[in-house]
């Protein structure tokens, strides 16, 4: 091929891709399916039309959490959770998931503690947003409620520092007595 037949034959390859890009073929390969919890433990896509799977059959690792207080050694509550392990995962979080059971939650491993901040980014519904540090200890707790109508909630940030970020339904550490300085017992994934 010499340069007269390959820049016509790019031009068609881009045009191709601008419509497909339009079209939406590229989005499975440009992001993640979300966190999308069924109702209850006998729901099905099919009972309930706008429900999808759960990240379990999707792909995402899953564990328990467990909350201890730090000085009793009760438990205060536990969720079942999606484990957010990748980049992609870790950027779409709950953002494309329209509900959250009580019993559920989503857990963001990182390698080492740091400062980190989360937003809210395309959230339908308010979180509890809880810090742990590597002994699992919580270092913090945030109340982030849902974003106003209309806005994308990516100005809402709630800063903290941990090794693991802990997404569970908005006051469920209130409704838990859940504080800062309790422990954190995370399960194999």
């Amino acid at each position: 091929m010499n340069r007269r037949q390959i820049l016509p034959a790019l031009g068609l390859l881009l045009a191709l891709a601008v419509v497909g890009y339009a079209a939406g073929l590229f989005t499975p390969l440009l992001t993640t399916g979300g966190y999308q919890p069924v109702a209850g433990p006998t729901a099905t896509p099919a009972d309930d039309p706008t429900a999808t799977s759960t990240p379990y059959a999707d792909g995402y690792a899953r564990t328990s959490v467990t909350v201890r207080d730090s000085e009793t050694n009760e438990t205060l509550g536990s969720v079942r959770v999606a484990v957010a392990e990748t980049r992609d995962e870790k950027i779409t979080g709950l953002s494309k998931t329209a509900s959250l059971p009580e019993d559920r939650g989503m857990l963001f491993p990182y390698d080492a503690p740091a400062d980190r901040t989360y937003v809210m980014r395309g959230m339908d519904f308010g979180i509890d947003i809880i810090y742990i540090d590597s002994d699992g200890r919580i270092t913090t707790i945030h109340h982030a409620p849902e974003p106003p109508e209309g806005e994308d909630g990516e100005q809402y940030e709630y800063p903290g520092y941990g090794q693991y970020v802990l997404e569970v339904n908005y006051e469920w550490t209130t409704r838990h007595d859940v504080e800062e300085g309790d422990s954190v017992d995370i399960g194999e994934w």
